[in-house]
């Protein structure tokens, strides 16, 4: 099938004109288990696995009037208003991004989505997997947080882009259940062992071998001019062999460089920085070729003068090895019949001015106010690596800079003030590292799973299409 559709064009969420539901809204929601874009652009099941069967050529016209059956599953069946309903939304959705395909195409792809979705309903009903009605008030709740409206103001904007709220609430219910399913049947069965994690290493090893290899050379440059004469050349490669001279002797690189290199990089003790062999002259290069770390060389002859070099460090680029930490603190607000939503965002909105203003230091007042453990350090949540807070918490943190404090967050917990204080980039150890190949072959295994699960489940149902 074509590859047209973007990440969750197919969900129910992306409304109309106001778009009041994001893609990043719905992963939020159902904990990113809405279809990935591999499952959206899955392939029609092969002759052997399902009936041949022929998609009418006017789905998704308006050729006739009224409404009609254009296909049943298992006895179920699928208008063509439901194909006019969806293809709509996602048509609005690419022209936003510039890329819509012919309509009877994105019909027949929106109809076969449409198919398969109706076929795991199914079989959600006969598994007895539903969520309850609490599930769904929290779900429409955390949509209208994280548009930043009230449920009320939901309801209008709603209604405002053609939708009622009890249809709205019935296609959050079979998100929900297809998330469910999904969670049950592929998720919970797959298993990663520690040979998948030794064989992506493993991969990821090679990979980092056929990386670019990255040398770190200072050099200090006693710079010739062209005009040069024969003399003048001697003196100037005289001096070049007493800087190499004083650096034998024990004076530091650093030293000699600030002092008699004409090279841009003298300042800082004539470092280059780690940089990729090939974007280095050839002359360094094959001058460090057989040079252990603080090797020196020269005095060596260029176009530029006489050079000098030492090899600081010569390595691979590493692969997945490090990560971007951040430390930050926060206010946590918990809502009680006492404190509302509303409330808890005014009150931390008044601590913001305050704080930005100088008035007040944010560690006093979380000590004072926040009802997070956290609040006797200050609010001080300590070096966290990505992936260790819930999605709002994370994805408001990461837009802050060092110093900046957050507007009013409500999460699952409450509502929260956060300022970040600084970042830093930090090798991970040998288990965090295991750990993090665990949780990617996890991911890839659940989608290749998850693939060919949708095919199962599409070639077991009955599909009769309807001209």
């Amino acid at each position: 099938m074509t590859k047209y559709l973007p990440p969750f064009a197919f969900g129910r969420f992306s409304l109309t004109r106001l778009s009041i539901l994001s893609s990043l809204s719905v992963a939020l929601l159902l904990g990113a288990l809405v279809l990935p874009v591999s499952a959206q652009t899955l392939r029609l099941p092969s002759a052997s696995r399902a009936p041949s069967l022929t998609i009418p050529a006017d789905v998704g016209t308006e050729s006739r009037t009224g409404d009609f059956i254009v296909a049943v599953v298992n006895s179920e069946p699928i208008t063509n208003n439901e194909v006019q309903t969806r293809l709509v939304r996602i048509e609005q959705q690419l022209s936003r991004q510039g890329t819509v395909p012919p309509r009877n195409q994105l019909a027949r792809e929106v109809l076969e989505r449409l198919i398969i979705e109706r076929a795991q309903l199914q079989l959600a009903r006969e598994l007895e997997v539903r969520p309850d009605e609490a599930a769904v008030d929290q779900a429409a709740t955390t949509v209208a947080r994280q548009n930043q409206l009230s449920l009320d103001e939901l309801k209008s904007r709603l209604v405002a882009d053609g939708m009622d709220y009890t249809r709205f609430r019935a296609d959050l219910r079979e998100e929900l259940t297809l998330a469910r399913l999904r969670e049950r049947e592929v998720d919970a069965r797959v298993k990663v062992s520690e040979q998948d994690i030794d064989q992506f290493l493993r991969e990821r090893d090679a990979q980092a071998q056929a990386s670019p290899e990255l040398l770190n050379i200072a050099q200090i440059l006693v710079a010739v001019p062209e005009t040069a004469t024969t003399e003048q050349v001697a003196v100037l490669q005289a001096k070049a062999q007493r800087a190499l001279v004083r650096i034998r002797a024990g004076e530091a690189f650093a030293t000699v460089a600030a002092e008699m290199s004409d090279s841009p990089e003298a300042a800082r003790g004539g470092e280059l920085g780690p940089r990729p062999a090939e974007r280095l002259p050839t002359l360094f290069v094959d001058a460090t070729r057989n040079l252990p770390a603080g090797g020196l060389s020269g005095p060596l002859r260029s176009g530029a003068g006489f050079h000098v070099i030492k090899l600081i460090e010569k390595r691979r680029e590493a692969v997945g090895n490090s990560v971007m930490q951040t430390r930050a603190r926060h206010i946590l607000l918990r809502l009680t019949p006492q404190l509302t939503e509303q409330a808890a965002i005014d009150k931390l909105a008044g601590f913001k001015r305050r704080i930005v203003a100088g008035q007040a230091d944010f560690a006093e007042l979380a000590r004072e106010n926040s009802q997070d453990g956290s609040a006797k350090e200050g609010g001080d949540l300590g070096w966290a690596s990505p992936g260790m807070f819930v999605a709002e918490f994370e994805q408001t943190m990461n837009q802050l800079a060092p110093g900046q404090v957050s507007d009013p967050l409500v999460s699952r917990f409450g509502v929260h003030l956060i300022e970040v204080q600084e970042r830093r980039e930090t090798m991970l150890t040998e288990r965090e590292q295991r750990e993090a190949v665990r949780n990617i072959v996890r991911a890839r295994k659940i989608d290749e799973a998850y693939n060919q699960w949708l095919q199962d489940v599409r070639g077991r149902a009955y599909v009769e299409f309807r001209n």
